[in-house]
């Protein structure tokens, strides 16, 4: 039997909302994965009717979907599910119409579009209005606080209102189709786990690269950072599900307490190490397909004449545990790159003796998980030549498996779809707890106290390449190279 839901989204006129939020909840609703009675209440501060507010929604979703058949039916059934409220988020008086709004017998959901410095607030204001029963549910965007101390006092001020089983951080690299696919590859497949550790395993990469600038969020952004917006969450959720141990199930809590196990085996990068284990860049004026950009000191919002805030991060990390000892991880994240590419290389080692000339000059085996473009797996392997010339020539060959392709899909499911599936259900699976949150947080306070002791300055590289030629020399010194995803 489905539990009735109501679902009140803080922000409903923000950016996320637009871009993510309604299309995910109209994409469930066209597929017929929303129950008919989900009721979704939008909150903002501005003054408009019902009507107003199910007509901008409408032209969002046209907007959004005017390439993908958009259907009419399916708009209007899903704009009949939407009310509007306006409440000042910082005025607890202002929340007694979202109490009357609630009915007792449904689920209320909580979906925070807004930003983090209001999270605790907006949670003391809906338990002080009555609006928060045993089962009601709170869904928080990341991040959450800017360093460790600072995360502990929100989740600590959302906690004194909900239940840790109730609430939900949201990091929407793990509602991706690959980055689960990632736990059958691993857990299913005996052959792929058995060869996931030191013993056959030289090394990982993990590249998070971005085309785009900083989108009009200079000010934001400049208090923050690539270390703090990329790595702290989205990099180190990867780089968990990589390495983690097997769970006993797919139970929230087995997951969850596998990867916390990772944050806190991660060798600390210190100021005795920073140097040679970090590189930290800023993008420079350049071309991004084809189209000049400017640099980050020219961005629109642009507030000083100088900044010393990294868009682009590279780091070589160690895992200290017994699977992954002597094993690097390189991981590397930046803005303005060449291409906008997510994904993980597995490289594994070369045979303990070579019987094929020249083998260790073609290539690696590499197993290559991409998040985006074109979501799938590919496995670099290496097959004979087909000649009469050559006796045993090799050749690099790929076995690939594309998500869409094979899917027998239209379209491959966006991150927030799954995601909002799962709060519906109350299914925590998909999520970070807190105790992640806080080892990840301390992980890279290490680092940044690191960097703020060595006084270590930002590499300048061009907008459109893949970053300053520290990040080539930091994996090169190795007699490694990272992995470019046109090879």
């Amino acid at each position: 039997m489905t539990i009735p839901v109501d679902l009140i989204i803080f922000g409903a006129r923000g950016d996320l909302s637009k871009r993510k939020l309604f299309p995910a909840l109209y994409q469930l609703d066209r597929a017929g994965l929303l129950d008919s009675g989900v009721r979704i209440a939008g909150l903002a501060r501005e003054e408009i009717s019902n009507a107003d507010f199910a007509a901008d929604v409408e032209q969002i979703l046209r907007r959004a979907f005017e390439k993908d058949n958009f259907d009419d039916a399916t708009c209007d059934r899903f704009c009949r599910r939407l009310h509007y409220l306006n409440v000042d988020f910082s005025q607890p008086d202002q929340f007694a119409p979202i109490r009357e709004w609630l009915a007792s017998e449904r689920v209320a959901i909580y979906y925070l579009a807004t930003p983090p410095s209001l999270f605790g607030s907006i949670s003391e204001h809906l338990k002080a209005a009555g609006c928060i029963a045993k089962d009601s549910r709170i869904v928080l965007e990341k991040p959450i606080g800017h360093d460790l101390e600072s995360s502990r006092q929100v989740n600590g001020a959302v906690a004194n209102c909900f239940d840790e089983s109730n609430i939900y951080r949201i990091d929407h690299y793990l509602g991706k189709e690959t980055v689960q696919n990632l736990l059958a590859l691993r857990f299913a497949n005996r052959m792929i786990n058995s060869q996931w550790d030191n013993s056959c395993v030289d090394h990982v990469q993990i590249t998070v690269a971005e085309t785009v600038g900083i989108e009009g969020r200079w000010s934001y952004y400049d208090n923050v950072g690539q270390l703090r917006d990329m790595i702290q969450n989205h990099v180190l959720q990867l780089l968990c599900m990589v390495a983690m141990e097997p769970p006993n199930s797919l139970q929230a809590d087995e997951i969850r307490a596998e990867k916390v196990k990772i944050l806190r085996a991660l060798s600390p990068i210190t100021a005795a190490t920073v140097a040679e284990q970090a590189v930290r860049g800023q993008y420079t004026a350049g071309w991004v397909n084809g189209v000049p950009v400017v640099g980050y000191m020219e961005e629109e919002g642009s507030e000083r004449d100088s900044s010393s805030t990294e868009t682009f991060v590279a780091l070589k990390a160690h895992i200290d545990n017994w699977r992954w000892a002597g094993v690097p991880f390189y991981l590397r994240t930046g803005k303005r790159m060449e291409s906008k590419v997510t994904e993980v290389v597995i490289t594994y080692k070369d045979p303990p003796h070579a019987i094929f000339p020249g083998a260790q000059d073609v290539a690696r085996n590499r197993l290559i998980i991409r998040l985006q473009p074109n979501e799938g797996i590919q496995l670099e392997m290496l097959s004979k030549q087909q000649s009469l010339r050559e006796r045993m020539s090799l050749e690099k060959r790929h076995l690939n498996l594309d998500f869409f392709d094979s899917s027998g899909e239209s379209r491959i499911a966006d991150a927030y779809e799954r995601l909002f599936l799962e709060v519906i259900k109350g299914d925590q699976w998909l999520f970070v707890s807190r105790e992640e949150i806080e080892a990840s947080w301390s992980w890279c306070d290490t680092l940044l106290d690191a960097w703020k002791e060595r006084d270590m300055k930002v590499s300048r590289y061009s907008a459109g390449s893949w970053g300053p030629s520290k990040a080539d020399m930091l994996i090169e010194k190795d007699q490694r190279a990272w992995h470019r995803s046109r090879d």
